[in-house]
């Protein structure tokens, strides 16, 4: 079983972001997620994950890294797929294209981006990749669908074959999952119990056999909300910066936010021992990635405290 970090570059510096790129290394995990929005809650300091993912990629040598997730509004596909295919080249074949509709239209009207039906960010969503896989082939390529075009568009340089890692998030059963069948080399879902994970995971191997592919080429991730610390205190210090960063439905104490993230059974929370059991009872169901979320990225206690505890139990899983 993998385990990986994902943080929000927001409200820290790009020398501060990009050392949790060389901790995610140096601790042994296997990847470095960045998620990709203006903003969350508050109009906070916003680095450019697409900047971030440079500066790591010559940081770094062995972790996977990529957004979780690009909104299919935010950039037009033609310009990230020249900024993934040289992505994947310079940081050797470790780029992950995380891609999703977005869900927040309130950072998307602030800085003047569209934001159409959910039905037709779907649409573009599945336009968005088939014009970046056919600007990764060989040759010129053109394309035209009903929203994004192409004209003999040489990008260059060209990434191997079979690259970038695309992957797609989300876990509806009408539009998603299917888009993962069709187009994901890699499938991320948020915390699911193993009884739902083995559902979606269904629902996906049905809509590979309706387009006859094998599900098995396709590579499972979950990102968990859980709160990692080692004393009371410190959990409640993590659960007001995620709420800070990720606000309620409802105004409550960091203390009862802690107590209601707990109460989910699917949140990865607990003793050292009581995640290894999830961790290793997921990966059984078939998942294959855990990916935590590091909010304090002016403290390296959280990814310290899963390197110490965790990552040795879960390695040969």
């Amino acid at each position: 079983m993998k385990v990986s970090l994902v943080i929000g570059p927001w409200g820290y510096s790009f020398e501060e972001t990009v050392a949790t790129a060389r901790t995610t290394e140096e601790r042994g995990f296997s990847s470095w997620y960045l998620g990709d929005h203006f903003f969350s809650v508050n109009q906070i300091v916003s680095l450019e994950p697409y900047l971030l993912f440079a500066l790591a990629a010559r940081e770094t040598e062995r972790i996977r890294i990529g957004p979780l997730v690009t909104p299919v509004m935010f950039r037009p596909p033609s310009n990230v797929g020249r900024l993934a295919a040289q992505l994947d080249i310079l940081s050797g074949g470790r780029f992950v294209l995380g891609l999703g509709v977005g869900w927040h239209p309130g950072e998307h009207r602030t800085f003047g981006v569209d934001y159409p039906s959910l039905r037709e960010r779907f649409d573009r969503l599945d336009e968005y990749i088939q014009v970046m896989q056919t600007m990764w082939g060989e040759g010129p390529a053109s394309f035209d669908g009903r929203f994004y075009r192409l004209h003999e568009a040489d990008t260059r340089p060209k990434p191997a074959a079979g690259r970038p890692t695309v992957l797609i998030a989300g876990g509806g059963e009408k539009r998603t999952l299917p888009l993962v069948a069709k187009h994901a080399h890699e499938w991320n879902c948020v915390d699911l119990s193993i009884d739902m994970y083995r559902h979606k995971r269904e629902v996906i191997a049905a809509a590979c056999d309706e387009i006859g592919r094998d599900p098995s080429e396709i590579r499972d991730t979950m990102m968990t909300m859980g709160l990692i610390g080692a004393t009371e205190e410190a959990l409640e210090t993590e659960a007001a910066l995620q709420m800070l960063r990720r606000a309620p439905p409802t105004p409550m104490s960091a203390k009862d936010y802690l107590a209601q993230q707990r109460s989910r059974s699917a949140v990865l929370m607990g003793s050292p021992d009581e995640i290894v059991d999830k961790i290793g009872r997921l990966g059984e169901a078939g998942v294959d990635e855990i990916i935590f979320i590091w909010f304090n990225l002016a403290s390296t206690a959280m990814p310290d405290w899963l390197a110490d505890n965790v990552l040795p139990q879960v390695g040969e899983l």
